[in-house]
């Protein structure tokens, strides 16, 4: 059973899912962190719709690489690694780039744990001192400062991006140790929903090789803008490898995070109030099967075995779904839930709230 993340009852395991895969968290050379991860949101809104509706525009930001170029793979290496860096901490390693002149950092948020301070090398090998200026569990995102005395590589970042499946994906970063390894590939699906280490969100699922040690590091488009930070992939039962399901959290969720923790503002996703499960039989969607009163499903109108198929029109085909959908989303988005009761179909306007627990 699952539950809204922000609830009073926090979500087991993904009903349905199959028994011999599980998906880790790349970080760290020497052991991984079990569990799922995933990602998409939109930039500084207060109460604007959720959905298709709420993502950014689609970017007019060329990227630095030419789409005629003769290696489009090597040219994004190039432009790229020089902003990727390697994190280091006391119990294992990751990944990361610059996105900011300020020296201001992305990576995944279990690479630095409960980390403060952080080693971070950069791609000719300096070393520099990294603050972790605040994390986010439920995105997996935090965000990393260093103070350097020169100018660093900043990452293009493809912020509005329409993305396709099947376009290409470039990973830079250092699995297992090996700082400033490339592997490609290509997009293999959007919007994967997935868990994360204190939540779930809708992801970029790629081909793209990467591994233990690849977290925090960039997916890139074949612009060389970035498009994602790698974070997890489905390994089977008798290996602890790569067998090309990996997953990275789309920059425009991560964006909007970083920038909230860098002003010091709480990133709380959004709250609904209700425990589902995977609807089962011919109906496909979230099942509900708790509404806690007084909370924004309750005021809504949802009904406990009443069946979540859509929001905002975008179809709902599992609990795991939705939860990604609202959790990133912020307080105050509205939106129109799509709901079965007996053979009825109803439309419910929706306000997110705030989890009581934050």
């Amino acid at each position: 059973m699952y539950s809204d993340p922000f609830s009073t009852q926090k979500r087991t395991r993904r009903g349905g899912a199959a028994l011999t895969a599980v998906a880790v968290f790349m970080s760290g050379a020497g052991g991984v962190i079990v569990g799922r991860n995933l990602g998409v949101q939109s930039s500084d809104r207060s109460t604007t719709a959720i959905g298709p509706a709420a993502t950014q525009p689609a970017s007019t930001t060329p990227g630095p690489v030419s789409a005629d170029a003769d290696e489009p793979v090597a040219a994004v290496a190039a432009a790229v690694a020089p902003t990727v860096v390697q994190i280091e901490t006391r119990t294992g390693l990751g990944s990361g780039f610059v996105y900011d002149e300020s020296g201001l950092i992305m990576t995944a948020a279990h690479v630095v744990g409960t980390a403060s301070d952080v080693s971070v090398r950069l791609a000719d090998g300096t070393k520099l001192a990294g603050t972790v200026l605040g994390t986010d569990d439920n995105t997996d995102v935090p965000v990393v400062e260093v103070d350097s005395d020169r100018d660093l590589p900043v990452a293009t970042l493809g912020l509005g991006v329409d993305l396709q499946v099947g376009q290409t994906a470039v990973a830079i970063g250092s699995p297992f140790g090996l700082d400033q390894s490339v592997t490609a590939g290509i997009i293999s699906a959007l919007g994967r929903s997935t868990e994360t280490p204190g939540g779930v969100i809708p992801a970029i699922q790629t081909d793209a090789p990467i591994n233990s040690g690849n977290s925090g590091g960039a997916l890139a488009d074949g612009h060389g803008r970035i498009i994602g930070i790698n974070d997890s992939i489905i390994t089977g039962s008798n290996t602890a490898g790569n067998v090309g399901i990996g997953f990275a959290i789309p920059i425009d969720i991560a964006k909007v995070v970083a920038d909230k923790l860098v002003a010091g503002e709480d990133p709380a996703g959004g709250f609904l109030g209700v425990r589902g499960a995977d609807s089962t039989g011919d109906r496909v969607g979230a099942l509900i099967t708790d509404v806690e009163a007084g909370t924004p499903a309750a005021d809504a109108g949802v009904e406990v075995d009443d069946v979540v198929v859509a929001l905002d029109g975008r179809k709902v085909s599992s609990m795991i779904d939705l939860v990604a959908r609202v959790t990133t989303d912020e307080p105050g988005d509205r939106g129109e839930l799509t709901v079965l009761r007996g053979d009825e179909e109803l439309l419910l306007d929706v306000t997110l709230g705030t989890s009581p627990q934050r």
